[in-house]
């Protein structure tokens, strides 16, 4: 049975797509965006996370350690992070739950058991699940074959995505997909490769392709104060999604800072990233840019 590395599963999403939804976090993720909302999804495999604020350094971490790793006193150190088999003995030890396994395998059914649970709620709302991450499609053999089994007991699928993928695994996802949210950051390709680590070459080609081949997108764009909150971007988006009539809406997504203490439990961050919460008079204004091209214009999911 196909598998696939399961970090989260959220229920009553009012901000991933129409209605209420049951979303599923895959791990892995091409980008290294700086505000990342979900860092624990960004590598492929599983890991382990520390809560220090849950911490009560009882040792039993560890004492069920096969290679007895001492326990930091702020964050995981990179020492403890290189040499960690990921075998969650500390995890099961901890009495406090401050330490967890971020990602485990799941079955396409066991994916599907846990969605359908909800399904009074997805009808009663015009929900349904969306998948994403990390990015969806960096599993792409499993996100098809559950977007498959989800539609096909009537439930509504959408995939939230940033679009850096091959063609040939996005065109396949989309025969079971009723509606992409697709995030769009940054225009400018130099912008882009300095603050996502990658081109947005491939993303734009491929938002245009979908764009013939499918019937509803959403743009999703994370407004991250000093980086794309700058009026250019917002036109050249709005500008583009008008090219592509499978646009429905452009969501501007305010950026928070709740990803910073995922950053730290993850240790890949000691220190807070310095970005500011763009204002609601900010998100208006740009709001208001969108529109101008014509396109309709969404504050959040």
């Amino acid at each position: 049975m196909l598998q696939g590395l399961v970090f989260n599963i959220q229920r009553f999403s009012i901000h991933d797509g129409p209605g209420i939804r049951t979303t599923v976090f895959l791990k892995g993720c091409p980008l290294a965006c700086p505000w990342c909302h979900n860092p624990e999804g960004l590598s492929p495999d599983p890991e382990i996370v520390l809560s220090q604020n849950r911490c009560i350094k009882c040792g039993q971490c560890v004492e069920a350690c096969p290679q007895q790793l001492p326990v930091p006193q702020t964050y995981p150190s990179q020492e403890a992070i290189d040499l960690c088999l990921v075998c969650g003995a500390c995890a099961e030890a901890c009495p406090s739950e401050a330490r967890q396994v971020a990602g485990s395998s799941m079955t396409v059914n066991e994916v599907v058991a846990e969605v359908v649970k909800d399904r009074v709620f997805f009808e009663e709302s015009g929900g349904g699940v969306t998948f994403s991450g990390g990015e969806p499609l960096w599993q792409a053999g499993f996100l098809a074959a559950s977007l498959r089994a989800c539609k096909g007991i009537g439930i509504h699928t959408a995939v939230d995505t940033c679009g850096l993928a091959p063609w040939g695994q996005l065109v396949t996802v989309a025969e079971a997909t009723d509606l992409f949210l697709f995030d769009v950051k940054i225009i400018d390709d130099a912008g882009h490769r300095e603050h996502t680590g990658v081109s947005n070459r491939q993303i734009l080609q491929n938002l245009q392709k979908l764009g013939e081949k499918h019937s509803r997108i959403w743009l999703r764009v994370p407004v991250i104060p000093g980086i794309n909150d700058n009026r250019e971007n917002l036109e050249a988006i709005a500008r583009l999604a008008a090219t592509i009539p499978a646009v429905e809406r452009v969501c501007l997504l305010p950026y928070h800072p709740l990803g910073e203490d995922k950053l730290k439990r993850s240790g890949r961050m000691t220190q807070p990233v310095p970005i500011d919460r763009p204002t609601p008079t900010h998100m208006q204004n740009l709001a208001a840019v969108v529109e101008a091209a014509g396109i309709s214009a969404r504050i959040g999911g």
